[in-house]
């Protein structure tokens, strides 16, 4: 299935996604990477609230590039998303509900998405010029010595996304190769 977004996204529309649905995300995201999830884990552990609203949020991994001219962001490729495993159960339990980045996810990560009807939104690894081109506009929100890892307020039009894993614990990187070899069974 197809699905058009737009942010704030509703825990009953998140709950429709099925792992390997295509969605064309628009509306306010926000950038955040390793160093960004580290400073707001110090923040909640000294009982301090998050520079930005966290409950309904989206969160890319992305650490863009400087903007060249013209452009209101550079290029803007998801990281790995394993990086934030650590970080994210804590998050999603404060009321993320949107994760975007790219590769695998932890048990732990897995079972905070079914417990808080989040999803997991896998970006086009290698193509952060395309991603870049979603967004229409960019500026730091919070911590900007981090340099690229500070976090952005994106507003972003129709970026092409892929649901990794539902809100039901449904996963493309363990549905997607039990598939593939079930068809070499077949064709044998």
């Amino acid at each position: 299935m197809e699905y058009r977004l737009k942010t704030p996204v509703s825990r009953e529309e998140l709950a429709k996604l099925r792992a390997g649905d295509m969605v064309y995300l628009s509306g306010e995201i926000y950038t955040a990477r390793d160093a960004a999830h580290k400073r707001m884990t110090e923040c909640l552990d000294r009982g301090e609230p998050l520079p930005f609203e966290i409950r309904d949020s989206v969160i890319y991994y992305v650490g863009p590039t400087p903007e060249p001219p013209g452009r209101v962001i550079g290029s803007a490729g998801p990281t790995t998303s394993g990086r934030m495993d650590a970080y994210s159960p804590r998050l999603l339990d404060l009321g993320q509900k949107i994760m975007i980045g790219k590769g695998m996810r932890s048990r732990e990560v897995i079972e905070a998405m079914v417990r808080n009807g989040a999803v997991y939104l896998a970006a086009m690894g290698g193509a952060g010029a395309v991603m870049s081109a979603c967004v229409k506009s960019a500026r730091v929100v919070c911590w900007e010595d981090l340099g690229c890892e500070a976090v952005r307020l994106l507003e972003v039009e129709d970026m092409p996304l892929t649901v990794a894993i539902d809100s039901r614990g449904g996963n493309i990187y363990e549905s997607g190769p039990a598939a593939y070899l079930e068809s070499l069974k077949g064709g044998k």
